[in-house]
């Protein structure tokens, strides 16, 4: 793998990271559609999107997706559990400490499943760059903490659901990169699992989604948040997992909720301390490391 190609990666990851961060403000213009109702329909559409445009891949590449049956269906069972327990962590504990939660356990778990499961060994500057990453994410949680307005249970409730969120997205980013080296394209390895995952979704956006339809707005953010940060986002951060290890891609990942923060200070009016804004820093250096140094072992010549 070129350094060109591992650039690449980590341009299309970071730029999906932007996508991502837009969701929570994004949210805030729909504020009667709960937690369940925006999870389903962002990742549901989206998933059901990007298995359509994956049609002919999928056909070609049937026979292989059905030897890895079990991996496909596992990946999108963690794609439909995704969404749900992520909205619903911000929404218990607050959009700073829920995405920030289930962003910065994602490479963790990620490195966990590399190593035990595929006996990949973790070099020391992914390390590096993973600790800081998540030191970052920490020092920014810990400068928004008084924006969340719940009690102490429903703040625990709402981390609790933000490790289940990391855990699941870590999962689903593995088994994506796990089909891509068993040299199933990615576009029918992203197809299927997220196809999957969004037909999972619809029976949760036909219960919970009347309020996405309910307004003119609240329906112009689902459209958006389906097309944009989830569609568009799962297209680029495939084409980024074809390029580096899951490990890589989710410690990029980290760069949202310092989106989401600069977004809000933007767009929301809100404030950010002195101590946010050196995590913010820190996360910038956790990119600078991933891009200039040697990190896991990255993807070789995966299919495209």
């Amino acid at each position: 793998m070129t350094s060109r190609q591992n650039l690449l990666g980590i341009a299309a990851i970071t730029l999906t990271s932007i996508l991502w961060g837009t969701t929570g403000t994004a949210a805030t213009f729909a504020p009667d559609a709960g937690p369940l109702a925006i999870g389903s329909a962002a990742l549901g559409i989206g998933g059901l999107l990007q298995a359509l445009i994956a049609i002919p891949s999928i056909r070609q590449a049937l026979p292989a997706l059905r030897a890895n049956a079990n991996s496909v269906i596992l990946g999108a069972f963690a794609v439909a559990i995704y969404p749900l327990a992520f909205y619903s962590s911000m929404h218990y504990a607050g959009v700073a400490i829920g995405s920030v939660v289930s962003l910065a356990s994602a490479p963790l778990a990620s490195g966990l499943l590399e190593r035990y499961l595929e006996k990949r060994r973790l070099s020391l500057w992914w390390m590096l760059s993973a600790s800081l990453g998540a030191l970052g994410s920490a020092m920014l949680c810990v400068s928004r903490m008084g924006d969340t307005e719940g009690s102490a249970e429903t703040t625990a409730l709402g981390v609790g659901l933000g490790l289940i969120a990391g855990f699941t997205y870590a999962s689903y980013s593995w088994v994506a990169h796990h089909l891509m080296e068993l040299r199933i394209p990615r576009a029918a390895s992203m197809g299927a699992v997220f196809g999957c995952g969004g037909l999972l979704l619809m029976p949760v956006l036909l219960v919970t989604g009347a309020p996405l339809i309910a307004t003119r707005e609240a329906f112009l953010v689902a459209t958006y948040m389906a097309l944009i940060p989830m569609f568009l986002g799962y297209v680029l951060f495939g084409f980024g997992l074809a390029r580096v290890p899951a490990s890589t891609a989710t410690t990029i990942t980290l760069t949202e909720p310092a989106v989401a923060a600069l977004l809000a200070v933007a767009i929301v009016g809100e404030t950010l301390t002195p101590l946010g804004w050196v995590g913010l820093a820190t996360i910038g250096t956790t990119l600078i490391i991933l891009a200039l140094a040697p990190t896991n072992n990255r993807a070789q010549g995966l299919p495209d």
